[in-house]
């Protein structure tokens, strides 16, 4: 056999070198050498693992759950023209919501990259406004190194998609170079001595410091620093969605005051409100606008953060202290030691303490009595998901039910999309869950819109035979998010939002998955008994009452709140 080297196999050798040994996607002609290298390496070649999906949304969607749950770029691979533009909405939300991917598409021949020929597009422009980096190779002997930049722009201060556009002649030119070596990424430093100082005497003149900590607050290391700072200094915590589980299950008692987007009508809105100094952690403006928690635009804010945050008229930080938030969180640390909330402080605390847990209470009796009510669902859910399970919620309705009032205490558990609000991307998420953490079950959570966004990964799921559980909030065929919202606008009325019902258990079955359905609500706990110890993918159809989703944007915060 020959020794001779491809430019495929320097695409591999690279991602070998970048520790990746995960990769999801489709192939097609123009990058059909790099998959045949991936399932069939040379003797001795070691590559990532291979993972066919049946889109290639899924397959970023995959990509970037791989990010999210490891901290390190996940990787997808896709063929030239339709296949590079399927991955539009997956590398949108890896950018927007600071999830490292790198996504290599194939491209024609160098030659035809002008022409119009079959599959022919511009796609590096197509990319470069919604990554961190678009580049295309041109010259086989450079593969390694646009790689090798698209992963340091992937994975730096603010993490997001990177795009490499493969020619096909490239991908099947011989080459004599080998791969670049493993190499560290850049790392930060603290931020500056001086403005830590100055923060550590901020909070010790302070009435009610909050800390607001965002999705860069959600990795290990940041964690890690922050349960330490709250273990020696007791402060609120109001996390985003994509914060979700920054706070343990010993903290929560003391430190958590709910959760942040979608309608000014939370605890932790409410909290914010009252506070005299709010330290944003990792937090980006996109998880929720700085127009909704700080609309009257009083509040004084510093910004603790890897990068420089985006000024608008309702963020416009007192300081930004920029650098490793782990570094400068056990920094700070050493600084606070010693202060202790007022007296006053506490009893506000106790009060918001009381108002979460009240809003965890259902008020309100079903409209129909085979159907159930969110907040029981959640219930039942939380009774049989354990801290080492990993949920997904998809987009609709129950996001924002599952976003206010799920309980998760292990950064990085549980999944959601805030700044793209990305239907579908419920199901992969799990799946990836399900291959990264395969002694835990994987759940994803959906409505019966955006199951079918992505609902034919099933196969995969089941071809995989992954341990799965997808639970679908089935209000009867309606886009029910939009529905209620244009209800509360248009005087009752919708528009746009109706389509065919599909019986779920059914299609479950099709794909070699269990169906189950919660046909009343004295059923709901037993079906679920059944799933979670059912083994492979399962999905279970539960009817839903939404009747009160305009409770959940009514008796909104306002000026005089």
């Amino acid at each position: 056999m020959s020794d001779q080297k491809y430019g495929a196999d320097i695409v591999a050798d690279s991602l070998t070198n970048h520790g990746i040994d995960l990769v999801f996607g489709i192939p097609g002609a123009k990058i059909d050498r790099l998959f045949t290298t991936l399932e069939h390496p040379a003797p001795g070649q070691k590559v990532p693992k291979l993972i066919v999906t049946r889109h290639e949304q899924n397959a970023v969607f995959m990509a970037q759950a791989f990010a999210r749950i490891t901290g390190k770029p996940g990787v997808t691979i896709v063929t030239s023209g339709p296949g590079v533009g399927n991955l539009v909405s997956g590398l949108m939300t890896a950018s927007a919501e600071s999830d490292p991917v790198v996504a290599i598409g194939g491209q024609v021949p160098r030659k035809d990259l002008y022409r119009l020929t079959h599959q022919s597009t511009n796609s590096v422009a197509l990319f470069a406004p919604i990554t961190n980096y678009s580049s295309e190779i041109q010259d086989p002997n450079n593969i390694s190194e646009i790689i090798a930049n698209a992963f340091a722009a992937a994975n730096g201060a603010k993490k997001g998609a990177a795009f490499v556009s493969l020619p096909q002649d490239v991908d099947d030119a011989p080459v004599s170079v080998e791969a670049l070596p493993p190499m560290p990424y850049a790392k930060q430093g603290a931020a500056a001595l001086a403005d830590l100082d100055w923060l550590a005497e901020q909070i010790k003149q302070a009435k009610l410091p909050v800390l607001l900590v965002g999705a860069r607050g959600s990795d290990d290391d940041t964690v890690a620093a922050l349960h330490k700072l709250l273990k020696q200094t007791t402060l609120p915590v109001v996390e985003t969605f994509q914060g979700s589980g920054v706070i343990s299950r010993e903290l929560e008692p003391e430190t958590f005051f709910g959760r942040i987007g979608f309608f000014r009508n939370q605890t932790g809105d409410k909290l914010l409100k009252q506070s005299d100094l709010v330290i944003t952690v990792g937090y980006d403006a996109i998880e929720y606008e700085p127009r909704n928690w700080n609309k009257e635009n009083d509040l004084n804010i510093v910004a603790l953060d890897t990068t420089p945050v985006q000024i608008d008229n309702n963020f416009v930080p007192k300081r930004q202290l920029v650098g490793d938030l782990g570094q400068s969180l056990d920094l700070l640390t050493e600084r606070v030691a010693g202060y202790e909330l007022p007296v006053d402080s506490r009893a506000v605390l106790k009060t918001l303490k009381a108002d979460l847990r009240a809003s965890d209470e259902p008020t309100y009796t079903p409209a129909q009595g085979h159907l159930n009510h969110p907040l029981n669902i959640i219930k039942a859910i939380q009774a049989h998901v354990t801290d080492d399970m990993t949920v997904a919620t998809d987009i609709g309705s129950h996001y924002i039910w599952m976003a206010r009032h799920f309980k998760s205490y292990v950064a990085r558990h549980f999944l959601i999309s805030n700044g793209m609000q990305t239907l579908g991307v419920g199901l992969p998420w799990a799946m990836t869950a399900a291959m990264l953490r395969p002694n835990a079950k994987a759940v994803s959570v959906s409505g019966d819109g955006g199951f079918f966004f992505s609902s034919m990964e099933l196969e995969t799921a089941v071809r995989l035979k992954l341990n799965t559980v997808h639970i679908v909030w089935n209000d009867n065929a309606h886009y029910d998010m939009v529905k209620f919202q244009e209800e509360m606008k248009y005087d009752g009325r919708s528009a746009g939002v109706d389509f065919g019902n599909i019986d779920l258990v059914k299609y479950a079955e099709s794909f070699g998955a269990k169906g189950l359905r919660v046909n009343t609500p004295d059923e709901l706990n037993a079906v679920l008994d059944e799933a979670f110890t059912s083994e492979g993918p399962v999905v279970v159809d539960i009817p839903v009452d939404y009747s009160h989703n305009f409770e959940l944007g009514s008796q909104m915060i306002d000026a005089q709140g």
